[in-house]
């Protein structure tokens, strides 16, 4: 067998609003979870409870990944001042 090789290069990462992206996701799970809270009993009778929980759990995680995001483009920001102070 050989081994793959790309064609051409990878295209640059995507740079979008990362923060508001994840914060706004964040929210969603959340407010998913608050939303199915009334009907726990009907979801724990039919075997679906976990849905809330999976909601609860993407809300927690969320906020590790909002945390991780912000750390991220503090970082980006000060590697780019950084680098324009050295060639100015």
């Amino acid at each position: 067998m050989t081994k793959w090789t790309p064609t051409h290069e990878a295209p640059e990462p995507l740079e979008g609003p990362v923060v508001a992206t994840i914060t706004g996701g964040t929210i969603l799970w959340f407010v998913l979870f608050l939303a199915q809270l009334p009907f726990y009993g009907w979801f724990e009778d039919h075997g679906h409870a976990w849905w809330v929980w999976t909601c609860l759990a993407g809300g927690g995680l969320g906020l590790i990944g909002v945390w991780y995001v912000r750390k991220r483009d503090a970082a980006l920001r000060r590697h780019a001042a950084k680098n324009s102070g050295h060639t100015a």
